[in-house]
């Protein structure tokens, strides 16, 4: 009967683990201590659009991660990001000419790798 018990114990403790590492891989779960991030304003360009870069991200996992990416990004003057953490980019637009060795440097120093940057 212990055995038994001890079975059923462990099987739920390994489905227990498998969906949560589901809700990770998906993007959903809050990896990163970011279990419950309140929504964020979105930021508007206050002049007109100049230009606009597409950045390709590795290592976002959630929402915390996506959050995190914006904040930075969107705290200098003239310029807006919105990632998109299923693609796995942040767009970026600008109405300040911006450098695209500013933005990269300011995503690495989250621990994120940038892959590519695309000027539109």
């Amino acid at each position: 009967m212990t055995d038994i018990v001890i079975i059923v114990i462990l099987a739920v403790l390994i489905l227990v683990g498998i969906a949560s590492s589901i809700k990770h891989f998906k993007g959903e779960g809050g990896c990163c201590g970011g279990s419950s991030t309140p929504k964020q304003k979105k930021k508007r360009l206050t002049g007109q659009k100049i230009g606009e870069m597409v950045v390709l991200i590795e290592g976002m996992h959630c929402e915390n991660c996506k959050n995190r990416v914006e904040r930075t990004i969107n705290k200098m003057d003239g310029v807006v990001c919105e990632v998109l953490l299923k693609k796995n980019t942040a767009v970026i637009s600008y109405s300040t000419p911006i450098e695209a060795d500013v933005i990269k440097q300011a995503i690495e120093e989250l621990d994120f790798k940038v892959k590519e940057i695309m000027t539109r």
